[in-house]
């Protein structure tokens, strides 16, 4: 590779990881808004999140296809192709992760006429914890910084520690009053969904760590 072509693909790569950050965004905000629309049972809100799922795909498919051609085009050395792939598979879990805050917000659309079981709190603040964890790993994705990668997926713990007290919360509701067990299950598909954003974030570090080592770490593996 030439050094004007190689001055073109580093300025191409800069583009791919600028698309990754802007879709970053789009989905830490997707959480956000998914989130506070179940806290505050708004509609109008949990139906924006929903409409802008078609966007956050469009610009992941869109990534996807910038990536592909920058491998065809330019024959990148491995370091380059395991950079590349990785926008591939970091643009993939984002998307996943929109999925999972779109979730949250159909569920407050279908359940918008019962009131919620209780003030929410943990459910917000799993969330909070979540999206820093999904902006830290995106920096450390865009910095090449490997020990943030690992310290991001170690915060892991705190998000399932809040899963479990959540889910403990409310299994005494539904066993205590059996009326409540539809409105419980909904904030516990709610609490899972944030979870699982989190594990996302989790796939993000691990790749990172791939880019930057070359090796294949399992980081903070502790579950099922």
């Amino acid at each position: 590779m030439g050094h004007s072509t190689r001055t073109a693909f580093t300025h191409d790569l800069r583009e791919l990881q600028d698309g990754v950050m802007a879709l970053g965004s789009m989905v830490e905000k997707a959480i956000a808004g998914a989130v506070d629309s179940l806290r505050d049972q708004d509609a109008t809100l949990a139906q924006r999140v929903i409409d802008g799922d078609a966007e956050i795909n469009r610009r992941r498919w869109q990534l996807e296809e910038n990536a592909l051609r920058l491998m065809a085009l330019q024959a990148p050395l491995a370091s380059d192709l395991r950079r590349i792939a990785a926008v591939m598979h970091v643009a993939t879990d984002l998307e996943r992760m929109a999925d999972h805050a779109e979730g949250i917000a159909i569920l407050v659309l279908r359940t918008i006429d019962e009131p919620l079981l209780k003030p929410l709190i943990d459910i917000p603040r799993m969330a909070e914890l979540a999206r820093a964890m999904l902006l830290d790993a995106i920096e450390a994705f865009v910095e090449d910084d490997a020990d943030q990668a690992r310290r991001v997926a170690a915060r892991d713990d705190e998000i399932d520690q809040l899963y479990e007290q959540i889910y403990r919360e409310l299994l005494t509701f539904m066993i205590s009053d059996p009326k409540t067990i539809s409105r419980a299950t909904h904030l516990l598909w709610a609490s899972h969904n944030i979870e699982r954003i989190a594990d996302r974030v989790t796939n993000i570090c691990e790749r990172v760590v791939f880019v930057v080592t070359g090796s294949i770490e399992e980081l903070n593996r502790t579950g099922p």
